[in-house]
């Protein structure tokens, strides 16, 4: 990992997260909102096994997009630990390594569904499983950035704060559509909240 972000300065690192995760949401809006738009909502398997069966070139595309979502977020992984190194290098290194191990468990399960060694079913007990790594990175890089002192505390709670909606995966709280869209909503404005101080701060990051 060394080797891979020695020439990365905090500022440039800060560019890469920002550009990469703004650029990992379009690339998931197109894929589930075009690609996927006929598919069955996820949850119910069996319809959805036979979606990806009657429209297999589609699919194949659509894993391709999401195969390029899980390279940015590799990337993504690598410069957060250039971007937190100066607050605690440890952290920064642990943060990096459980984006990393999310996106390895993913991309196996990902080429496994194509390769049909597995079937929906299997693809979706991988994922959940690639979630707890998730958001245990999620956790410790809000910590991180909590504890950072030179990016804001309220994106470091929101960071953890989203950390412990992902237990809606593990759980079946019977929670309402609406408060399901906040809970993704929450996740979703935690990153980009970091992401878009970066890009507006970058240069203030220390060396």
């Amino acid at each position: 990992m060394k080797n891979l972000t020695a020439s990365l300065s905090t500022s440039k690192a800060a560019l890469v997260v920002g550009i990469a995760f703004i650029t990992s949401v379009l690339i998931v809006s197109l894929v589930d909102d075009v690609l996927l738009a006929n598919f069955v909502v996820p949850g119910d398997t069996v319809a959805l096994s036979k979606d990806i069966e009657a429209n297999r070139t589609l699919f194949v595309f659509a894993v391709v997009g999401y195969l390029l979502v899980l390279a940015l977020d590799s990337i993504i992984g690598l410069a957060l630990y250039v971007v937190l190194k100066p607050a605690n290098k440890k952290f920064a290194l642990l943060t990096a390594v459980l984006r990393l191990l999310y996106v390895c468990i993913l991309v196996s399960g990902l080429l496994a569904l194509v390769f049909q060694f597995i079937d929906v079913y299997g693809y979706a007990s991988i994922k959940l499983f690639g979630y707890i790594f998730f958001a245990l990175h999620i956790f410790i890089l809000g910590y991180t950035v909590f504890k950072s002192g030179y990016i804001p505390k309220i994106i470091g709670i929101l960071l953890i704060l989203a950390s412990f909606t992902y237990i809606v995966f593990f759980v079946d709280l019977d929670l309402s559509e609406l408060l399901e869209a906040f809970i993704m909503l929450t996740m979703a404005i935690a990153e980009l909240s970091l992401s878009i101080w970066l890009l507006l701060k970058r240069n203030t990051l220390p060396k």
